[in-house]
């Protein structure tokens, strides 16, 4: 799940104020990417990071003064070579950042809240815009919406429906923050995502360190085994979903994957792996790992084959599963799963 926008409604749903701050430009080398986003609580706990070391310490104090204030607040970062040393980092870029104060009372409240649930159970393509209303150099207030294609869904947007239209055209499949001048205005246009689900399939001794580091990195977890003693909460706590099936054979049956799963086949024995895969490769998931040696895959490569699978299909195989990281014991191989994870997220979103 996405820990800011799930953050964001819990501290809304508690009725807690707090600073949203968020990147939305950069030029240059910098330490985070336009989009990326922190929360700052009134008691100064923050949730994310925006980069670290002193940049974030000067967001942070900058948070403290909009608490007080209640008024948004752009700040705007030029880390040129005169300032690297002063603020300990060797980036060298530009960034803006709007710190914006969220009021559990406000409009803006039920817009989070509604992004949260969409991100939790998506339904079609939708943006988040922020139309932030300048004057000058100065954000004099901030109109939150979110929309589809067939319109708003949830909250204010102050500008004509043949923009929105347009906005709604040209963004449509945005992975990625991006922000337009339109007049006076400044609009964020922000897509919402669904967290890509990962499938694991087995739920054995590295299942258990995957799901937990997966879950770490922002994906949904769902647990799959023909073993109660083994898929169950106790040993899966992060997991979304412990499915206990029959046997392996209809492993994937009543599952939804799309585009957005990722599957990690981690079951006990090649039989086993071999049966799951051949139900993986006619799905559309974005990822499908397989564990084990070379031989193995090799082997089981040929049985597909035999059995009427194509080279092309072979090709979507992770396997062996995870990054070359010299990786021995189950963590270390969960550590090297996620990390091949991440990486195939990450290329999928890449403007």
């Amino acid at each position: 799940m996405n820990p800011i926008a799930e953050t964001a409604g819990r501290l809304l749903d508690d009725h807690q104020e707090f600073v949203l701050a968020t990147i939305i430009s950069r030029h240059g080398s910098t330490p985070r990417t336009a989009g990326t986003r922190m929360i700052v609580c009134r008691d100064g706990r923050t949730v994310g990071t925006i980069g670290g070391g002193l940049l974030e310490a000067r967001v942070v104090q900058k948070a403290d003064d909009v608490l007080s204030s209640k008024h948004p607040l752009m700040v705007r970062f030029d880390m040129t070579h005169s300032e690297l040393s002063a603020m300990d980092m060797i980036c060298g870029g530009r960034l803006e950042v709007l710190l914006e104060f969220v009021d559990p009372e406000s409009p803006a409240a039920s817009v989070f809240k509604c992004r949260r649930n969409l991100e939790r159970t998506p339904t079609e393509p939708c943006l988040s815009l922020t139309v932030l209303h300048m004057a000058g150099e100065t954000v004099d207030g901030i109109d939150h919406c979110v929309i589809s294609n067939q319109g708003a869904i949830c909250g204010d947007l102050s500008l004509p429906p043949v923009t929105v239209e347009k906005l709604i055209r040209e963004h449509s499949g945005a992975t990625f923050l991006s922000a337009i001048t339109l007049g006076e205005s400044v609009i964020l246009i922000d897509p919402v995502l669904p967290a890509e689900t990962v499938f694991i399939l087995g739920a054995g001794h590295v299942a258990q360190p995957t799901a937990q580091l997966a879950t770490m990195a922002g994906f949904r977890v769902q647990v799959v085994d023909d073993r109660s003693a083994f898929a169950n909460a106790d040993r899966f706590p992060d997991a979304e979903k412990i499915r206990v099936i029959a046997d392996f054979g209809a492993a994937l049956k009543g599952i939804t994957i799309d585009r957005n799963a990722f599957i990690v086949i981690v079951t006990r024995g090649h039989l086993h792996d071999q049966t799951v895969l051949m139900q993986a490769l006619r799905t559309e998931a974005a990822y499908i790992g397989m564990i084990g040696s070379r031989s193995k895959r090799d082997h089981i490569f040929k049985a597909l084959l035999e059995q009427g699978f194509t080279e092309a299909d072979l090709k979507r195989v992770h396997s062996p599963i995870g990054l070359e990281i010299g990786a021995e014991t189950p963590a270390e191989i969960a550590l090297s799963i996620v990390a091949e994870l991440v990486k195939v997220r990450a290329e999928g979103r890449r403007p």
